[in-house]
């Protein structure tokens, strides 16, 4: 058997293991983030590269060094951090608190789901770009690798309950949407004020419960 064959065998019985034994979901919270078409960030930051400050769980995502300023129609928010690989359409994703401060209805949307939405200013020292549309407040939704997927007895794009346990103020979210992907590492995503709302700390985990 060759060398690459013998890893693909391992990571899959790594993973199967996961697949049994796995009940407690890791949480993400994503505070306000910016993912850019190739083309805005050459506007943005001519003659420069996105550059790799930190990589994050999910396979091949990570945080840029570079930051922009969001501005609206009541405020601005600064340093904004980009997030890569590039995407195919320029995508904001903020908190309600970050929407209502500067002035934008931001809709609660999947990612990519960007028809009607509203527009914002982006600025760095070196550029301008005025979006059209592209603003949202990312639905709240766990990462689910094909292989746990069956344990968890959920299926892609099903709407789940999720308890998380913290040590006083514990909640149960609904409308959280399952995404099924054999590139995925399990994390449910949740932004800033839903963290908040439940006091979440890195040690926070999240349980599927059915209501």
């Amino acid at each position: 058997m060759e060398r690459e064959e013998v890893k693909q065998v391992i990571k899959q019985l790594v993973l199967a293991y996961m697949a049994e034994y796995e009940t407690q979901i890791p949480i993400g919270v994503s505070n306000r983030h910016l993912h850019l078409a190739e083309a805005d960030f050459k506007t943005l930051f001519p003659n420069e590269e996105l550059k790799v400050m930190k990589w994050l769980k999910q396979p091949g995502e990570f945080a840029a060094e570079q930051v922009v300023s969001v501005i609206g129609e009541k405020g601005q928010i600064e340093r904004v951090r980009i997030l890569g690989p590039f995407r195919n359409e320029t995508q904001l994703e903020i908190s309600k608190t970050d929407a209502r401060k500067i002035g934008v209805r931001a809709p609660i949307r999947m990612s990519g789901d960007l028809f009607d939405t509203p527009g914002v200013k982006l600025q760095t020292a070196a550029g301008v770009v005025t979006l059209k549309q592209g603003v949202i407040v990312a639905k709240r939704h766990i990462h689910v690798p094909r292989c746990i997927a069956k344990s968890l007895e959920v299926v892609q794009g099903e709407e789940v309950a999720v308890q998380v346990k913290t040590a006083e103020r514990s909640l149960i979210f609904q409308d959280c949407v399952v995404r099924v992907s054999d590139d995925f590492a399990l994390e449910m995503h949740i932004d800033i004020d839903e963290a908040n709302a439940a006091d979440v700390h890195a040690d926070a985990v999240a349980t599927i419960v059915k209501i």
